[in-house]
């Protein structure tokens, strides 16, 4: 195999590849380190890249598989994470110029600790909005995050340098986090599979200040290594008291249990979404036809709640402002300017505002509960629009419209819910883009979410596909 190949390999083939000693975790983390060089300075997915430390670590791997004894179950495989996460030894500035850079940076968060105990080769950090704030990656801190498949583009956010990596064959993992589609979103513009697991599925340290919206998954291209990496940082940590309890699930074990027994809701708007791009609501429509072929049996349903962005953005905005309104005014000022508008508006809302709005949330929690009584996964697209132009905080808006976040309506609803949601590719636009769908399950079933997802993507060749960078 040509070295160069090594870096647009999955995770679950890199372990093959270990075991059949056909190629080191040593080569890999070179060859990923050489594409990194070269593709990082017209994306911008990094904002720290240390090829030491991730060469130490190859190294170590390859010791240890060649005494027949990997550590864990990504031993050698290159992972990323987003710098939102704490991770030793490296500055997490959170995209942010109001962030010390000096540290001390001595721990690392959960999903990390996980990663490095498994031995995972952490090849650096991603970059995100500051806080990770909107559905773009820009910052004033590190600039702007382009989409693999279009330069021009963005990748979605808040992960969008952990998207935009793992699609340009940067490693094939990395750790993103989900406060509001922050996972979900960056995957569908790039056409990755992103699982935002149940709350509290992956453990948080510290908690994000965005509040119990907030959720760790993992980013692949391929369904296979999603389960795989949330094996890893599913595991237990002590740090966090909202954590769900221990487990001992292999996420991979079901997923080829099929569709056959699943009774799937099709929702292609919501019941309320006005605006979806045709291109998007065809492909899903097709999708969603194939779920019937595979053998699940599909409805078409809305969930039964109405628009509730105003029940998230109550929640978020809020979060925001404690979290900021603090700041000394030659600090706040260096702020992203959206972000800084995010604060004023939060300065209006009242305590009564906010019970208010945490009232209509649990409403919408227990509609989802009684919807999944019947349903077992509801399926519905990953975004309303195709990837936009870079530097916007939107694409343009339909008339009548004055909500800045119009085109992400599938993703909030279910991080206010807490339950998991999983997105894979379904289609490419007729400019070449990925179009994805979204797969959400019920509380603590990302099984379910994972299994379809898997069952559709071995029926296609969406996530075959590579941008011509």
């Amino acid at each position: 195999m040509p070295k160069t190949d090594l870096a647009l390999l999955g995770a679950a083939e890199l372990l093959a590849g270990y075991r059949a000693r056909s190629f080191s975790p040593l080569e890999v983390t070179r060859a990923v380190l050489e594409r990194i060089e070269r593709l990082n300075p017209k994306l911008n997915a990094f904002c720290v890249v240390d090829p030491a430390a991730a060469l130490m670590d190859a190294r170590a791997s390859e010791a240890r598989w060649n005494n027949g004894m990997p550590q864990g179950w990504l031993d050698g495989v290159p992972v990323s994470i987003k710098d939102l996460l704490t991770t030793r030894g490296w500055p997490t500035l959170r995209g942010s110029r109001t962030s010390d850079p000096k540290g001390p940076w001595n721990d690392d968060a959960p999903a990390v600790a996980r990663l490095r105990e498994h031995g995972a080769v952490l090849l650096g950090k991603t970059t995100t909005p500051e806080f990770g704030w909107k559905g773009v990656t820009d910052s004033p801190l590190t600039g702007t995050t382009r989409n693999p498949w279009n330069a021009d583009l963005t990748p979605g956010g808040s992960s969008g340098g952990s998207a935009a990596a793992v699609a340009a064959g940067m490693g094939p993992l990395s750790v993103g986090t989900d406060g509001g589609g922050s996972v979900r979103i960056p995957s569908a513009f790039c056409g990755l599979a992103g699982l935002k697991p149940h709350f509290g599925r992956v453990p948080l340290w510290p908690l994000s200040p965005m509040g119990n919206v907030s959720h760790a998954g993992p980013m692949a291209r391929n369904v296979a290594d999603c389960a795989l990496m949330l094996n890893v940082i599913s595991q237990p940590d002590y740090r966090d008291s909202t954590a769900l309890p221990p487990h001992n699930i292999d996420w991979t074990a079901s997923l080829g249990a099929g569709v056959q027994e699943l009774r799937i809701a099709y929702s292609p708007r919501l019941g309320y979404v006005r605006d979806i791009d045709p291109e998007i609501e065809a492909a899903v429509a097709r999708a969603a036809q194939q779920f019937t072929e595979l053998g699940a049996t599909l409805e078409a349903a809305d969930p039964g709640f109405s628009d509730c962005g105003e029940v998230f953005r109550t929640h978020w905005f809020s979060h925001a402002r404690h979290m900021l309104f603090r700041l000394p005014p030659e600090k706040f000022a260096l702020l992203d300017p959206g972000l800084q508008q995010v604060v004023k508006v939060a300065e209006r809302y009242t305590l009564a505002d906010y019970l208010d709005q945490a009232r209509a949330r649990l409403d919408l929690c227990e509609t989802m509960r009684r919807f999944n009584q019947k349903y077992d996964l509801l399926l519905t697209p990953a975004t309303a629009v195709l990837p936009f132009a870079v530097n916007q905080l939107g694409p343009p808006r339909p008339e009548n419209v004055n909500d800045w976040s119009w085109w992400t309506p599938f993703s909030f609803p279910f991080n206010l819910t807490q339950q998991p949601a999983m997105v894979v590719p379904c289609g490419v636009s007729k400019s070449g883009l990925p179009i994805c769908l979204q797969l959400v399950a019920p509380a603590w079933r990302e099984d379910r979410a994972l299994c379809a997802a898997f069952a559709f993507e071995q029926a296609n060749d969406f996530t075959g596909r590579w941008p011509s960078i």
